[in-house]
């Protein structure tokens, strides 16, 4: 009988589709950004866990340099595709896949780097952060001081206002899109600047609760109807070049449930509040945004005629 943190897991992205997994195998900026962040981080003879393991990919990345990787996934049939993948490509006998649950495995040994991709936009659906925050007490807890280095090392969220075109071929669906973020898309029009709500760094302790309450003001006129959620993954920090290796996920756009008639110079007001790993329709539905204050309304400043 499964208890209900294993039933949410289940649903909320911990069996994700074998052909998902290779979906990722094909995102050229993921892919990229992932090997060139392990290849830095991780340092020749070292040891390496990555929690949930995928296709195997990033743990082959990590097994060019490392002596060691352990390779930790929780869904069988992944199980059995990284097992595969990794026995087609050299030092893939470097890599011990586990059939674990991310939550409650150690390693035998201290590692040096640990590698953990279970990133969704705002850290939703996925469950990165708590995974990350309950390994760094039981690693703690076993070896002491002091913590491996994570990869990602750090994740930047924004929001930021839209109006958002929800016609498709005269039909109306207000829906969550994801978009390419390297691609123009001609039906989002971007009302304001975005706005950082929260900065995670993993080698800290973090909170599972993002609560916000925020102002834009708005740069051109229209309907705000929806809000984007960005999400920077910061791979690695490359202190001697002052320089990050960065890897930015889709954008998210989630429709506002009543739309704001907005005008250039207003200040908008915007909040939510979720929970990392949470539902995308959990974050919906605390989604708020209103005109706080219109610029048509300012007051006109009397100025003397002598100043």
């Amino acid at each position: 009988m499964l208890n209900e943190r294993e039933i949410e897991s289940c649903y909320l992205g911990q069996f994700i589709p074998v052909h998902y997994h290779h979906n990722m195998l094909m995102d050229q900026n993921r892919m990229h950004g992932f090997k060139s962040a392990i290849d830095y981080a991780v340092k020749p003879g070292a040891k390496v866990l990555e929690l949930g393991g995928g296709t195997g990919v990033l743990s082959w990345f990590a097994a060019a340099k490392a002596d060691k990787v352990y390779c930790v996934e929780f869904n069988p049939d992944m199980v059995k595709e990284a097992r595969k993948m990794l026995a087609l490509n050299a030092n893939g006998h470097k890599v011990e896949v586990i059939h674990a649950d991310a939550f409650e495995y150690l390693p035998p040994e201290p590692v040096d780097v640990v590698i953990c991709e279970m990133i969704h936009v705002g850290m939703l659906r996925e469950k990165q952060v708590e995974v990350i925050e309950s390994f760094k007490r039981r690693y703690a807890a076993r070896f002491g001081g002091p913590l491996p280095v994570f990869l990602p090392e750090a994740v930047i969220m924004a929001v930021q206002p839209l109006q958002q075109e929800y016609d498709f071929e005269g039909f109306y669906a207000p829906i969550v899109q994801f978009q390419e973020t390297t691609a123009i898309h001609p039906g989002t029009v971007e009302m304001a600047q975005p706005a950082v709500y929260s900065i995670i760094d993993f080698s800290q302790p973090n909170e599972l609760v993002y609560s916000w309450q925020g102002k834009f003001v708005v740069e051109r006129g229209g309907q705000i109807n929806a809000m984007r959620f960005v999400t920077k993954n910061i791979l690695a920090v490359v202190s001697e070049r002052s320089t990050t290796i960065d890897w930015l996920n889709h954008y998210m756009t989630l429709p506002l449930a009543i739309p704001v008639r907005a005008s250039e110079g207003d200040v908008l007001q915007v909040s939510f509040q979720y929970r990392a790993g949470g539902s995308i329709p959990s974050l919906q539905a605390s989604l708020k945004a209103e005109i706080l204050y219109e610029a048509a309304h300012q007051p006109v400043q009397f100025v003397p005629a002598y100043a």
